[in-house]
């Protein structure tokens, strides 16, 4: 694998308007991305790349992330099936945060809980003031059992 160069940060006109890729990875070195269906816009899920996650991204078109819980590098899909075909990278004007446009193989369910997407429940305010999450998402695509053990 070829080790992709990513340009050390410069001026702000040329990060927001510029045509250089200058990404800003926070102080532990991940850059935040937003993960979407590149078909109907869903909102499947959030992960954090650092550079070499990126780098892996980039060179074989699959989606690779930093387990910040385990500290090491994960393909999304590698064990359930389920792998991110990254089909566009976005930024944002200050290069800090990523979009990955992707479509998922398998059963479709980006999820490790059985959904199609993370974000399958809404917070609610309740009459009292408290705070309640309701379930918005469909039903399960599959039972996590299945796959994880």
């Amino acid at each position: 694998m070829t080790e992709t160069k990513f340009a050390t940060r410069g001026d702000k006109g040329e990060v927001e308007q510029g045509s250089t890729f200058q990404p800003k990875f926070d102080a532990d070195g991940l850059i935040a991305c937003v993960v979407t269906d590149a078909d109907d816009g869903t909102v499947l899920m959030v992960g954090y790349m650092n550079a070499e996650a990126l780098d892996r991204t980039l060179e074989t078109g699959e989606a690779w992330y930093w387990s910040r819980s385990r500290q090491s590098f994960w393909k999304k899909g590698e064990t359930s099936g389920q792998v991110q075909q990254v089909v566009e990278i976005l930024t944002d004007c200050d290069q800090d945060a990523l979009v990955l446009r992707v479509r998922v193989a398998g059963n479709g369910a980006t999820c490790h809980v059985g959904y199609r997407a993370c974000f399958y429940r809404r917070l609610v305010r309740r009459d009292d003031g408290t705070t309640a999450l309701e379930h918005a998402g469909g039903a399960r695509v599959y039972d996590p059992k299945d796959i994880y053990g």
